[in-house]
């Protein structure tokens, strides 16, 4: 691949700042943080490469520096061998170019208000709920006086074409009912539904859609912001990430995918199974083609044998009819609207869910925490949801993720320990993602990282 030099001045709100504030940001970027910067615009610029090998990233990282230039009309970038896929005409393409402002403004500038902003406080659980609203708003994500219209789509980045073609036809059934979408922001699942909304946008003369990516530092790389986004805001960690989904969004689509998309499902239905949640209208539709039918029979047994009926009563599953998806969420948001107007809630993010601290902290992924998991059925169904996004999560940073990678490797596989019938169902689902080849793009050498097992004494039974 080749590489060049370039120099790009500053978008995402970026270019209106002091002195000061460009000080600052120029002197942020050279700290702790600028390895941290260094990889998340690496990712920007990699989006037309279609892999989820950190090793890739890493190579080009040794030769890759980005210098942030102070000047009196705003900022600039100094971007030292960029890959020139980036670039047209030795200019960088302009989405990419306001994606890696983007990222300057949540990496750096949010290093900053953590240090000089009270209003910044991950340690509780308010607290978080508002650092979040707050990282939202600097993003200018938030948009009072609109009528609730954004759909979350969750779903796999290693996915089938048949499968992407699906996520592309309904995200453009949602699009032709003028509805914005919001993704991990990758490949697959996540690129399919915005490439069809923005046919559907386009087909009813719709010109300001939004596509909006939410990402974390720890999977960027691995899921590199494809080039419709137009929207990409990075959240401190994974945990942050999927709140800021479940508060900015109306209504959920959930494609086929792998053991991300299971942490995804088990963070909404744990919040949805809180008793204090009872009664919130929350549309999630699971949907796939016909040739895909399997996968959710694995998932919704899954989800039957460890959380029950009524964790299996919070969502519908409608396959292979992408009309009857967008039908679905559109009467859902109609409600959604209707429920938030009669609890003066605010259409724009979502305080009235109640989101416990289980599901807030950070969740570290060391073989110690995955084998310390509570995964038996005596506890709370909210919290047992819980601990299994947990150990999602931790088969996600083993997969994709470099510091998971690197704790595999010096340690082996995750140990992960539970109720007998828990783990069963655990090591069914695993392997139906392993033989579906939904773990990692590059499927024929997965090696899990990995071991599902019971306890010793359930073992001498």
């Amino acid at each position: 691949m080749k590489h060049i030099d370039i120099e790009i001045t500053a978008e995402s709100g970026l270019e209106l700042l002091t002195n000061d504030e460009i000080a600052r940001l120029s002197e942020h970027s050279k700290g702790g943080e600028h390895e941290l910067f260094k990889k998340c615009v690496l990712a920007v610029l990699n989006s037309t490469q279609i892999t989820d090998e950190i090793s890739f990233h890493n190579e080009q990282l040794k030769h890759f520096d980005v210098e942030v230039l102070q000047l009196n009309k705003g900022v600039k970038l100094k971007i030292k061998n960029a890959p020139t896929t980036a670039l047209v005409d030795g200019f960088m393409i302009q989405g990419l170019k306001e994606q890696v402002f983007s990222v300057l403004r949540d990496i750096v500038f949010l290093k900053q208000e953590l240090e000089s902003n009270s209003r910044i406080d991950f340690n509780s659980s308010n607290g978080c709920t508002n650092a979040i609203f707050h990282i939202l708003r600097n993003a200018k994500a938030l948009r009072p006086g609109c009528d609730p219209n954004m759909v979350v789509c969750w779903g796999g980045h290693a996915i089938p074409e048949f499968e992407y073609q699906y996520t592309k036809e309904v995200g453009y059934r949602l699009g032709l009912r003028g509805f914005d979408i919001i993704t991990g922001c990758g490949i697959g699942a996540m690129k399919g539904p915005m490439k069809g909304a923005l046919i559907g946008h386009s087909k009813q003369r719709i010109n300001n859609g939004r596509y909006i990516g939410i990402t974390e530092p720890g999977i960027i790389a691995a899921e590199s912001p494809n080039p419709i986004v137009n929207e990409l805001i990075i959240m401190p960690d994974i945990e942050k990430r999927l709140e800021a989904f479940v508060r900015l969004g109306h209504s959920f689509v959930v494609f086929p995918g792998g053991v991300g998309t299971a942490e995804e499902i088990l963070y909404i239905l744990g919040i949805l199974l809180h008793p204090e949640n009872k009664n919130t209208p929350f549309p999630l539709i699971f949907t796939g083609p016909k040739e895909s039918a399997s996968y959710f029979e694995h998932i919704d047994r899954f989800i039957g044998d460890t959380l029950g009926q009524e964790a299996q009563s919070k969502y519908q599953i409608i396959i292979d009819d992408p009309v009857a998806v967008a039908r679905t969420i559109q009467k859902g948001i109609a409600e959604v609207r209707e429920y938030r107007k009669r609890m003066h809630d605010a259409y724009h993010f979502n305080w009235q869910l109640e989101i416990l601290w289980d599901f807030q902290e950070e969740f570290v992924p060391t073989h110690e925490n995955m084998s310390a998991l509570d995964l038996s059925s005596d506890q709370p169904l909210h919290l047992l949801a819980a601990n299994l996004r947990k150990a999602f999560s931790g088969i996600v940073s083993g997969n994709v993720k470099e510091k998971g990678i690197e704790e595999v490797r010096k340690h082996g596989p995750y140990q992960i320990t539970g109720d007998s019938h828990i783990m069963d169902q655990l090591d069914a689902l695993l392997e139906a993602f392993v033989t579906q080849k939904r773990m990692k793009l590059n499927a024929e050498n997965y090696v899990p990282c990995y071991q599902v097992s019971k306890p010793a004494k359930e073992k001498k039974a």
